[in-house]
């Protein structure tokens, strides 16, 4: 009895802390550098998207909502949950069906959309993503700084500016390049946790 009752005391807890969906200030647009993500983590985790045959430059990770300081995630929120069939139809977007229920589920829930507008958000903004071509030229690792990255991707995305693009690199290589917008779509400089970079020393930009 006394265990049934924290295990309610605990769901309440959580239930009254969580995050509200709707309730959030700008988004940011996920993409991984698929090759040096592969490399660092999802190789070891056995990913789908990391397998043969499904080499991509920039991949989509994930739409985000974001406060000004954090994150909301996993939030409440009345609208309905996919089915595994309409997970599986975002596979091809988001690298498997696991993936894009993720996304949902700590994310997409926090946006208010419903599932249905927020994948079909999520594809628009990719397809909307100008790949730099010089990176799809790359055929072997390439030494490069974070501020070339940014500048390659402005070049082929001029609405876009230095503030509002946060290259992400861990253990030496580049993993994430990460875009932020407002609520309406316009680009916007990052800013609090989402404005961290790179250093400004060479990262490897691993290829496949």
């Amino acid at each position: 009895m006394k265990k049934l009752t924290g295990l309610l005391i605990g769901a309440l807890a959580c239930a009254l802390n969580a995050d509200t969906a709707g309730d959030f200030d700008y988004y940011i647009l996920s993409l991984s550098w698929n090759a040096g993500w592969c490399e660092v983590e999802g190789n070891a985790k056995g990913a789908e998207s990391c397998e043969k045959g499904q080499d991509r430059a920039f991949s989509m990770h994930g739409l985000w909502p974001q406060y000004h300081d954090g994150w909301p995630q996993f939030c409440s929120t009345h609208q309905s949950n996919p089915s595994r069939a309409e997970t599986g139809r975002q596979a091809e977007l988001f690298g498997s069906s696991g993936s894009a229920w993720h996304q949902w589920n700590k994310h997409g829930r926090c946006t208010g959309l419903s599932y249905q507008d927020y994948y079909a958000t999520a594809q628009t903004m990719f397809d909307e993503f100008q790949q730099p071509e010089i990176f799809m030229q790359i055929t072997k690792p390439l030494e490069i700084a974070p501020n070339v990255i940014e500048d390659a991707i402005i070049e082929a995305n001029p609405e876009l500016t230095g503030e509002g693009i946060a290259v992400i690199c861990k253990s030496g290589a580049l993993i994430e390049v990460r875009v932020c917008y407002d609520r309406e779509f316009e680009p916007m400089a990052c800013v609090g946790n989402a404005a961290r970079d790179c250093s400004y020393s060479p990262e490897v930009m691993p290829v496949r």
